[in-house]
Formats: structure tokens, sequence, C-alpha cells
């Protein structure tokens, strides 16, 4: 083997994981968690009611 074949290797290697996170993350195994963790910026704000009234 030479540098070239190990170079190959790690570039085959390198791909197989990004495919892999690839597949993990648009699973739909997760697709809750990542809809609840998407939310979680807004989770401190308080819910705004629209009553027809003004805000002044």
């Amino acid at each position: 083997m030479d540098k070239g074949d190990l170079l190959g290797i790690a570039t085959l290697l390198a791909m197989a994981a990004f495919i892999g996170v690839c597949v993990w993350a648009w699973s739909d195994k997760r697709k809750q968690r990542f809809d609840e963790a998407a939310q979680l910026p807004f989770a401190d704000e308080p819910e705004r009611t629209s009553k027809g009234g003004s805000d002044d």
C-alpha cells in the first residue's frame, strides 16, 4: 500500500461517515426530537394572546 491507497481509503471512510450522519439526521425517528430542539430558543418567551386590544 502506498500513500495514494491510504488517502483513497480515508476518503471513502469520510464519505461513509458523512452519509451516515445525513441518514441519521433525516430519519423519521429523530423528527420529533429535532422539532422540540428547534423550539428551545422560544421556550422562555411568554405566550402572546390576541384579544383585539392594542399593546399601548
